[in-house]
């Protein structure tokens, strides 16, 4: 899964937000430091499970919690039509 070229992503004040470039989504999408780690994950053709080893070698918490965060970030995305797979 990747992020759909038409997505740009802009970080301020510590929030990152994305922005789609195309018409079929009206709005923007803001999130917070972890979603904005996933989202630069997913800018490359990756896995939910390869997402989720990145944040265990960045951030100290459980790989549960984590797996848990990663599934709820991607689902929004998909959601919003925001992933290519």
């Amino acid at each position: 899964m990747k992020l759909k070229d038409t997505y740009i992503t802009h970080e301020s004040d510590g929030e990152q937000i994305l922005l789609d470039t195309s018409s079929s989504f009206a709005g923007l999408i803001r999130s917070n430091k972890t979603a904005a780690f996933i989202v630069e994950c997913l800018k490359e053709e990756t896995t939910e499970e390869k997402i989720v080893e990145a944040m265990f070698e960045k951030y100290d918490a459980p790989r549960d919690v984590l797996g848990k965060d990663v599934s709820e970030v991607i689902e929004k995305l998909r959601k919003a039509g925001a992933l290519e797979e």
